[in-house]
């Protein structure tokens, strides 16, 4: 055992917050991106660059007409040199902007300098890291590069991007951010800065002052949970709401081409088909290949046909989570799952924070199960599977649910035995809908703050709203029609299990968080083949049971 209490080469722990590392530190060294970067970005510039000088030429020769008109060879040297100086104007730019971007992770800080005109300094802390992607868009797949995208507070806006790296270094520093973020691994190597293609450098400041290799933190292991496959993804997106509109249009367009002998109604089913199309491909592309696994580092989701995404949402960053069933999956028995993840916020592409949103496109219930305990390890209750499956699909008290009372049947006279709550030990879930079918689970310490709304029909039934305000999403925890009495009490003791969830929760790196009944997940876990069911996490039991 060393001075410092630790076996041989066991790796130090780090400090629980980066504010505590040693100020002599020095900075890593500051890293450019691949010299390609600029040209996959701003390859749109260059085929426009192309279009406009060669589009005469490409229209001329498709004509059958001469190529090059008379005369062409007067302004042959002033059209070659108009191009050439714009493309030169277009490379030096993209250049400069390659040449001035630059990004070290360092002293438990990860800072990126951009911009060659309006400079701009960014940089956040590791633990305060919420979510951090791999993009590769065709052509950075192509040439075999990667984007590393991370997300460090509420709102797309707080993106940090690094555009592009190679595949391989932009997954080490992935790991490294992780792995200082969660607190699994010393800051030495990153206090030395890393290095991609370079052997490590040599820290000064280690413990006891001693000098050793920092080494960058190696990916961690992951076990494979589910994968979701392209015939049940096809089968979702045919049964989608979206598909029940445009069929319900087009009866409805056909009934009054037929009534009025005009055909001008089918005219109005073009754009509607065009945009199903292009939604239907979207959510394809997008949802292709999706595959669920978790590590260390935290819940890792791959997916995409042409564009590649990895995502991974380190645990504690997930602040609600909602499991649906339109009514067309349910003879299927499927459910999809969107999560609400500090960070991701509401802005940005609709398309992409859709995607980055979904944490289950479509899924069985045992799948909705496996991935609730990555999300949830410790339900909180000894039946979690009962309690699950009455919020999704039971009625009236079914797993302990409280339901709007009857008192209150007429403000909707369909879910009235399904709209309620339950509570765990970890957890608040809230249930809705007849035919659309919501259960909302909020985890207590993602409580940021209640309110109880009462209209003036609500007071007159003696029924009230309550509101949980968690982060910005998809997800809008909102239990509706509760009876007065019930929400009041609701409102009091969620209050106290939030406070009471959040002194558990010491620091930021979720390795290092006090959570009881949760066991950490094993460093070398052997990986199963994509599509295998995972075994169930703790205090999750299945029993081969399938609900619809």
């Amino acid at each position: 055992m060393t001075a410092d209490g630790q076996q041989p080469g066991q790796p130090v722990l780090p400090p629980a917050a980066a504010g505590t590392e040693s100020s002599r530190t020095p900075d890593g060294e500051w890293l450019r991106v691949h010299p390609a970067s600029p040209f996959v970005r701003g390859w749109v510039a260059l085929a426009a660059i192309a279009f406009f000088f060669g589009r005469d030429l490409f229209e001329r020769s498709l004509q059958g007409q001469p190529v090059f008109e008379e005369g062409f060879g007067r302004r042959a040297p002033w059209v070659l040199g108009g191009g050439a100086v714009v493309l030169a104007v277009a490379v030096l730019g993209f250049v400069l902007t390659w040449y001035f971007t630059k990004y070290q992770v360092s002293a438990g800080y990860v800072r990126v300098n951009s911009g060659l005109l309006y400079r701009q300094h960014r940089q956040a802390r590791l633990d305060r890291v919420q979510a951090i992607d791999i993009v590769q868009p065709l052509l950075a797949r192509i040439f075999g590069l990667a984007e590393l995208k991370f997300e460090v507070a509420d709102a797309g806006e707080s993106a940090m991007r690094l555009a592009y790296l190679k595949i391989a270094d932009a997954r080490q520093l992935r790991a490294t951010i992780l792995a200082r973020a969660s607190g699994a691994v010393a800051g030495a190597g990153l206090r030395a800065g890393y290095i991609p293609g370079r052997p490590p450098g040599i820290d000064l400041e280690g413990p006891a002052g001693q000098q050793h290799p920092a080494q960058p933190a190696p990916e961690a292991p992951e076990f494979t949970v589910l994968a979701v496959p392209p015939s049940r993804l096809i089968g979702s997106l045919l049964l989608s709401e979206q598909s029940f509109f445009i069929v319900v249009g087009g009866a409805a367009s056909m009934f009054l081409s037929a009534l009025t002998d005009n055909r001008a109604f089918y005219f109005y089913l073009v754009p509607a088909a065009l945009g199903l199309a292009a939604s239907y491909w979207n959510f394809f592309n997008k949802g292709y290949n999706f595959t669920a696994a978790i590590s260390p580092d935290g819940i890792r989701l791959r997916y995409g046909l042409l564009d590649t995404q990895a995502q991974t949402l380190p645990p504690g960053r997930i602040q609600a989570v909602k499991i649906a069933q339109p009514p067309l999956w349910r003879p299927f028995g499927w459910y999809r799952i969107q999560v609400n993840v500090a960070g991701y916020g509401t802005s940005g592409n609709a398309v992409e924070g859709n995607t980055r949103t979904i944490l289950l496109p479509v899924g069985k219930f045992a799948d909705v199960l496996a991935m609730l305990s990555l999300v949830l390890p410790d339900p909180g209750t000894d039946q979690p599977e009962a309690v699950f499956a009455a919020g999704l699909g039971g009625f009236d008290s079914d797993g302990g649910f409280v339901t709007t009372p009857r008192r209150a049947w007429l403000l909707a006279p369909l879910a009235w035995r399904r709209n309620g709550f339950a509570a765990t030990d970890t957890a608040l879930l809230i249930r809705s809908g007849r035919w659309w079918r919501e259960l909302v689970v909020v985890p207590h310490q993602r409580t940021q703050s209640m309110a109880l709304h009462q209209g003036p029909v609500a007071r007159h039934f003696r029924v009230a709203d309550l509101v949980l305000h968690t982060t910005a999403g998809p997800v809008a925890p909102r239990l509706t029609q509760a009876g007065l009495d019930e929400a009041r009490q609701l409102f009091d003791e969620q209050s106290a299990r939030a406070r009471l969830a959040r002194k558990r929760q010491t620091t930021e790196q979720w390795l290092r968080q006090v959570v009881p009944s949760v066991e950490p997940v094993p460093e070398c876990t052997p990986a199963v083949k994509p599509g295998a069911a995972a075994e169930p996490r703790t205090h999750y039991q299945q029993e081969g049971q399938q609900h619809g």
